[in-house]
């Protein structure tokens, strides 16, 4: 495809040599050994690393964000990818179990030789983020785990980064195809239509989506609607609601808000893990505390379309009768905005919660005095599904009650810490019930998210040279197993 084409959109004609490509694919990517794939992971790392210098600026032109961050984000990239290529060789995500014949199985009836692993789903249409135009883009960690998983990827570019998007899809495609990876192993489409198509082709097992609530329901209403539903897994949105205790606010109010500041305003407030809701004690140094801070400067957005979002729901935000301005800068609703901090009560909070628990996509967040902590149980049940909850306490506090209810809010609960920073990790969970995602089984982040774009099937009866190689009797690959129900 030339430039002009990739940017005004992918031809049907285009998009169907893709899809028949990657689904040609998929059974040879599939039938290659965990290490083997490894090795393609750890190429494109490799490649990516190579090409910061080219990638960098363009990312900086973009996106308009700072060159440190893209920095940043780019080692995060080929971080997550070479973690992955760990993870294959490790083997223990394919959850080998081995159940050999028992003629005495205590059921009442033999148990048959039954053999149960991962496979690959097949092909998955990825949908890049703005915010994150390496570490949720292109290379980033859906297309990162779909093809440790053994799953060829269509991925549909996010018009925040074209050039960008473009230019890593030039280098990954090229270091898969030199390090031995099927023809349609990796592909990128353009435009909303061609993703839109994509994910109706029958050929397409899965997607993953990071974005808005309205954009990423509409592509799930899509992928379960299908003749043949598929599993979507779609991040798309969290307010990440922080509850401080009247002991954390007595003793440490002053670093909780200048901490909180800080939290809000990272990245100029278009972290999907951004705290958008404070709740404090009534009568706290942290109302004041928050009132008198000096807010950052102001900081651009990264697109037109994200700064029209942010102004129209900071905008809805200031109407509300329940609402006050706390602090803000100078122009809060210019390009570039300068950030804004809004006041409200528990009784306020509580009688509209889902005017005054919008994502405000950008620097700005809602302090919720309350009156009494016996509120705090309630104030948590009034939120929907969310990627984060946090409580800042002490060790004395009593939050046995709004620990358990943030746990079934959360993907992710944290302690006396702010939200923002999602660790690539293996314990890592970045997902939520809905709205934060429309999968809260899943994590998008972390070694876990492989498990996305597999499926279970058992094997009863076969012959140990039929049998996938992790399943045989001798098991060249020395996966952990559980055998006849022991490790």
């Amino acid at each position: 495809m030339t430039t002009e084409t990739q940017i005004s959109g992918t031809t049907a004609l285009e998009l169907e040599e893709i899809l028949t490509s990657a689904a040609a694919a998929a059974a040879a990517l599939g039938s290659y050994l965990p290490a083997e794939r490894a090795l393609l992971l750890e190429a494109a790392a490799n490649a990516l690393d190579n090409a910061a210098s080219e990638l960098i600026p363009v990312a900086q032109r973009e996106s308009r964000l700072a060159e440190g961050r893209l920095s940043g984000e780019l080692k995060r990239t080929t971080f997550q990818l070479r973690l992955f290529a760990e993870v294959l060789r490790d083997g223990g995500y394919l959850d080998v179990r081995i159940d050999h014949a028992d003629q005495a199985w205590p059921m009442g009836a033999p148990r048959p030789d039954l053999r149960r692993w991962m496979e690959p789903l097949g092909p998955v249409v990825v949908f890049a983020a703005s915010n994150f135009p390496f570490a949720f883009s292109v290379a980033g960690g859906d297309t990162a785990s779909a093809l440790a998983g053994g799953n060829p990827v269509v991925l549909k570019v996010h018009s925040g980064h074209p050039e960008l998007s473009t230019r890593t899809a030039r280098i990954l495609s090229a270091a898969l195809r030199d390090a031995g990876a099927p023809e349609g192993t990796f592909a990128v489409v353009y435009g909303t239509q061609a993703g839109a198509d994509a994910l109706r082709d029958p050929r397409i097992k899965a997607g993953a989506f990071t974005g808005s609530i309205p954009g990423g329901r509409a592509l799930f209403d899509i992928a379960s609607a299908r003749p043949e539903p598929i599993p979507f897994f779609g991040e798309l949105g969290s307010n990440n609601p922080v509850f401080v205790t009247s002991a954390a606010a007595a003793e440490r109010g002053s670093d909780i808000a200048s901490d909180f500041v800080a939290s809000f305003t990272m990245g100029s407030g278009q972290f999907c893990t951004k705290p958008g809701t404070l709740v404090v004690p009534k009568g706290s140094d942290i109302v004041e505390a928050l009132r008198g801070t000096a807010l950052p400067g102001p900081s651009p957005l990264l697109n037109p379309r994200i700064q029209a979002g942010y102004v129209e729901v900071l905008q809805t935000l200031n109407a509300n009768p329940g609402i006050q301005v706390l602090a803000q800068g100078t122009d809060p609703l210019a390009d570039p905005p300068s950030p804004t901090l809004l006041l409200t009560t528990a009784a306020a909070m509580l009688s509209d919660p889902r005017a005054l628990q919008a994502e405000c996509f950008g620097p700005s967040a809602v302090v919720v005095e309350y009156d009494d902590e016996s509120q705090l149980d309630a104030l948590a049940e009034s939120f929907e599904g969310q990627l984060t909850a946090t409580i800042h306490g002490t060790d004395e506090c009593e939050v046995a009650s709004l620990l358990r209810i943030l746990a079934r809010k959360a993907g992710r609960v944290l302690w006396n810490e702010w939200p923002t920073g999602v660790s690539v990790t293996y314990a890592q969970q970045h997902g939520g019930p809905y709205p934060a995602t429309t999968a809260s089984g899943s994590t998008s982040v972390g070694t876990a998210a492989i498990n996305r774009f597999l499926r279970p099937v058992a094997y009863q009866g076969f012959p140990d040279h039929l049998l996938p190689v992790a399943l045989q009797e001798s098991n060249p690959l020395s996966v952990a197993r559980m055998v006849d129900g022991k490790r």
